[in-house]
């Protein structure tokens, strides 16, 4: 073993769900291990697929440790998006008795969605196990919980006493689309690309028979631009009467066509209000969802914008008025991952009521994993006796992922009760050296922390870079240790053949702030030595500043002193995050700032009272923090804003028609 030179107190053989071999659970007499399990399981794969929602410059990532011992105070998980009757996710913990979300009902052969309101809501505590599936989606559960599979329902584990029941094992396939999308940013590119689709795609009037897009479009006016506007009745379509949307002068006139005129440059969260708002112009969503117009300009950004969003879509010939349809490809999960990155504001296009379920994503259960102690679950009750969580069918209890960017357990568990898949540098070999493996970017330490101080025990990481290095793999690495410097060879060996870069994350200097908010990290100075001895070796380093904590880490004498000491120490980036308080992070987090600095709590409250993120101005002061400072020196490679250094940047693809520019 490679624990070899400890003393083992307690060696034992457990069953874990979804292994298919015991998990060797070991305890050890040192001061760092003291109160921790270690269960060593062998893992059946060990790329993970990243979750689309997560919004991150990479689609593959390895995970060789199942909980982190860091324990930093804002290591917390989100909650599980659940389908709503509107095609739009909410977090389980904000849904209400009186709300409707999807279920499904059987009808004839075939079972399908069905709305369904929520009759019930409450928690309870038990314990939690993690059930991940191979096309990346994360559900964590009760043991008792029933998740439908194409063998019918399917307990999360198996009895511990008592007669057996049905449940999950690594053959199982659920039923379902898979992880759900992130909804695009509530921001002014978003808004301006919006009211261009929308104004652009209605001929430059806002007439239309849905009011909710009308009201969305007059409110971007209203609070983007300033521009106040009247609704009027002007026609009645059929049984639907048609409203429009006026302003009366040419100021305001002028106003809406600076708006609304071409981006420069790729612009994602633009694409996505531009997408959503031609589709509430002139979109249809029946079999298939299309987007129509006759102008060849608008069908040339409509392209270019699923494009860059990485949506497959085919232009179908032209209509003899004509009008081209552009039609976006790919089954229902491809449906609902449009709708719910780009949010249109039409409820009725959005609806797949009636729509057979069907599991086109590759949703085998790849591992079943117990976090190791109870946690505080959600049920509800619908009036058809299941809901759809994560894209997967879930019979009325909660489910809800374990990662979005950097969000993870915040419970004891995940400090103490550590998962470590001994087997991942031989079964990373075995998956890196496929002849089907596309040498995809993979990234480390976007999970938990790979160089954790247990790592330097089991020793891991240096077969993963091996294998990085031979099969020619681009990777990139995120931690909080100066423990990486163990393998700094390996790594350049990696840069020199595929591509390598290190990021450092460094939150602060104040020891106390250190000690309370990361009381068992490695000393931040210490990590920009480790920046230095990177870049002195010839592999990019660069500096993560998160999270930026109102009023305790984000004073212009704390940042300027990061950014001197690690520009100095030739950190190739250094970026910063605010901190975000979404679901139970805000609870745990305001539970720990009543604790450690009381007299922040009402700033807190009212820098968070509208949601999870700081507001504008606030993100705007804490961007200006990294911009600015008495002696700044530029740093070299990437713009400061950005927050991970990548080996390499790809540039970005050309557009299909030039002429737009």
């Amino acid at each position: 073993m490679r624990w070899d030179n400890l003393t083992v107190d307690a060696d034992e053989s457990r069953t874990l769900p979804g292994y298919r071999e015991p998990a060797t659970v070991r305890t050890f007499d040192a001061p760092e291990a003291l109160d921790t399990r270690f269960y060593e399981v062998r893992s059946k794969s060990a790329l993970n697929k990243v979750p689309k929602q997560s919004r991150m410059p990479f689609r593959w990532t390895i995970n060789p440790y199942r909980g982190c011992s860091h324990a930093c105070v804002y290591c917390l998980r989100a909650a599980t998006p659940v389908l709503m009757g509107d095609g739009r996710t909410k977090p389980i913990a904000d849904v209400r008795p009186g709300d409707e979300v999807y279920g499904t009902v059987r009808r004839g052969r075939y079972r399908r969605y069905c709305v369904t309101e929520v009759l019930d809501h409450w928690s309870t505590v038990k314990p939690a196990y993690r059930v991940t599936l191979e096309d990346g989606t994360e559900l964590v559960a009760s043991g008792d919980h029933r998740l439908l599979a194409r063998r019918g329902w399917k307990h999360v584990r198996n009895n511990a006493a008592g007669r057996d029941r049905a449940h999950l094992d690594l053959n199982d396939e659920l039923i379902g689309t898979g992880a759900f999308a992130a909804p695009p940013e509530d921001g002014p590119d978003y808004r301006r690309g919006y009211l261009c689709g929308v104004i652009r795609g209605n001929r430059f009037r806002l007439a239309l028979t849905d009011p909710e897009a009308l009201q969305r479009a007059k409110r971007y006016l209203h609070e983007e631009i300033g521009v106040v506007t009247q609704e009027a009745a002007v026609a009645s379509l059929g049984r639907r009467s048609m409203g429009q949307v006026r302003t009366g002068t040419p100021e305001n006139g002028a106003a809406i066509a600076g708006t609304i005129e071409w981006p420069r440059g790729v612009r994602p969260e633009w694409c996505k209000g531009f997408l959503a708002g031609s589709f509430d112009a002139d979109g249809q969503h029946g079999e298939v969802v299309r987007i129509g117009n006759s102008d060849a300009q608008i069908i040339a950004w409509i392209c270019w914008s699923l494009r860059t969003l990485g949506f497959r879509f085919s232009v179908e010939s032209e209509r003899p008025n004509g009008c081209r349809d552009v039609r976006l490809l790919g089954d229902l999960r491809a449906k609902l991952c449009f709708f719910q990155t780009v949010d249109p504001a039409i409820t009725r296009k959005r609806e797949i009521e009636t729509v057979a379920l069907e599991s086109p994503a590759n949703l085998k259960v790849a591992e079943i994993e117990p976090l190791g102690c109870a946690d505080q679950l959600y049920d509800i009750t619908t009036g058809t006796g299941d809901f759809i969580a994560n894209g997967v069918v879930s019979h009325n209890c909660f489910a809800r992922p374990t990662h979005r960017y950097l969000d993870f357990d915040a419970g004891r568990d995940f400090e103490k009760e550590i998962v470590v898949k001994v087997n991942v540098p031989e079964v990373a070999r075995a998956e890196l050296m496929r002849p089907s493996w596309q040498r995809e970017h993979v990234a480390l330490g976007t999970n938990t922390d790979p160089y954790q101080w247990v790592e330097g025990r089991y020793r891991l990481m240096p077969g993963i870079w091996e294998a990085m290095r031979d099969s020619g793999t681009p990777s990139s690495l995120l931690t909080k240790s100066p423990l990486l410097l163990r393998d700094i060879e390996l790594m350049k060996q990696v840069h020199e053949v595929a591509g390598f870069a290190a990021n450092l994350s460094i939150p602060t200097l104040d020891e106390k702030a250190w000690r309370a908010s990361e009381p068992h990290t490695p000393h931040p100075r210490k990590r920009i030595e480790a920046v230095a001895e990177l870049t002195r070796a010839g592999i990019p380093a660069g500096v993560l500043i998160a999270p930026l904590m109102p009023g305790i880490n984000d004073s212009p004498e704390q940042v300027e002193k990061i950014l001197e000491l690690c520009t100095e120490a030739g950190a190739t980036s250094i970026g910063g995050i605010p901190l975000h308080l979404r679901g139970e992070v805000r609870d745990v987090f305001m539970e720990w700032l009543r604790s450690y600095r009381s007299d922040l709590v009402p700033h807190y409250e009212e820098l968070y009272a509208r949601g999870a993120y700081v507001s504008k101005a606030e993100r705007e002061r804490i961007s200006g923090l990294l911009r600015r400072g008495p002696g700044r020196r530029r740093v070299r490679g990437r713009r400061s804003a950005d927050p991970i250094t990548m080996p390499q940047e790809r540039p970005p693809p050309k557009p299909a028609q030039t002429k737009l520019f």
